[in-house]
């Protein structure tokens, strides 16, 4: 198919400034795109009405019922790395998630870490009872040069989640379901291993950084005895998808002081119910699943967008 026609576009998000598509964005795809005609809907209705001349179209999410109602629809791009919000199981609609997530989620990720390592939170609470507490404080602090890490969904995102530690000098373990080829950035220290060998990268991990996709392949990969494992000043990030644990076990490891401390994005039901334990705790760091957000965000994908559909163009004039 070649898109140099209508493209319709449903991008709009109540809380996130960041992640609307603004006319400005519409202006930039279209320069981009020679011959590219954007239409932005403002409204769920306007969308849906439009939708049945819609071939081409750009959202957050997509029903299946309303599959009925796109006999012409051939296309669907969508901002989303995951596919929890494009529900259509068996179709012969393309499908394009985006891939430009990783820097903003590792520029999160680097934020956390150094949270926790440099004592930033402890610091605070000297501050506001104007401590100089600085032996105190000297004896929270760590370290990432020599650090350990192990980057549990090592695809795309975690990938570049370990480009961005490289240079602070950590070692770095990647482990996928999956075959994947080391990264051009590993040096002899770091490795990759299937998930079998879990258990062996746990006992030896101080950051463990979870990106791992939802679904039902994840779900609860991260038991309770493997959460054991993690030696007791290990951190735990979790910038993938909040069900590949049981809540409570990650509640009681923190409780008991199996790990150190976690950074949590994503939970198993969102938005995190006020009652969880996790709100409260001293040693958790929580944000709303924000840690792709950035006032670059729209713009990011529109030029990685505007990308795949003249590389797709192109495609379809050399056959």
């Amino acid at each position: 198919m070649n898109i140099k026609k209508n493209v319709l576009v449903y991008l709009t998000h109540p809380h996130v400034q960041a992640w609307n598509f603004l006319p400005s964005h519409r202006k930039l795809l279209e320069d981009s795109v020679p011959g590219l005609n954007v239409s932005i809907c403002l409204s769920l209705k306007e969308f849906l009405d439009r939708l049945p001349e819609a071939e081409v179209i750009i959202v957050w999410i997509f029903n299946a019922d309303w599959l009925e109602k796109a006999p012409n629809l051939k296309f669907i791009f969508t901002p989303a790395a995951g596919k929890d919000w494009i529900k259509l199981d068996k179709s012969t609609v393309k499908i394009s998630y985006g891939r430009f997530h990783g820097p903003m989620i590792a520029e999160s990720i680097i934020g956390a870490i150094f949270y926790f390592l440099k004592a930033f939170h402890f610091s605070k609470k000297m501050q506001l009872q104007q401590k100089w507490a600085r032996v105190k404080i000297s004896k929270r602090l760590g370290s990432l040069k020599g650090s350990r890490v192990t980057i549990l969904g090592f695809g795309h995102i975690g990938q570049c989640i370990g480009r961005f530690l490289k240079p602070y000098g950590c070692m770095i373990t990647g482990i996928k379901r999956t075959p994947v080829k080391d990264p051009d950035y590993f040096e002899n220290c770091d490795r990759v291993l299937k998930f079998e060998k879990i258990s062996e990268a746990l006992e030896t991990t101080d950051l463990l950084i979870l990106a791992l996709p939802g679904g039902v392949e994840t779900r609860g990969i991260l038991t309770y005895e493997l959460l054991c494992k993690l030696p007791a000043h290990c951190y735990l990030f979790n910038v993938g998808r909040g069900n590949v644990y049981e809540e409570q076990d990650l509640v009681a490891v923190l409780n008991d002081k199996k790990i150190a401390g976690a950074y949590l994005d994503v939970f198993s039901v969102e938005p995190l119910s006020e009652k969880s334990s996790l709100w409260k705790m001293d040693n958790v760091l929580i944000q709303p699943h924000i840690s792709a957000a950035s006032p670059h965000y729209m713009q990011l994908f529109v030029e990685e967008l505007a990308d795949k559909i003249n590389n797709l163009n192109k495609s379809k004039i050399s056959r």
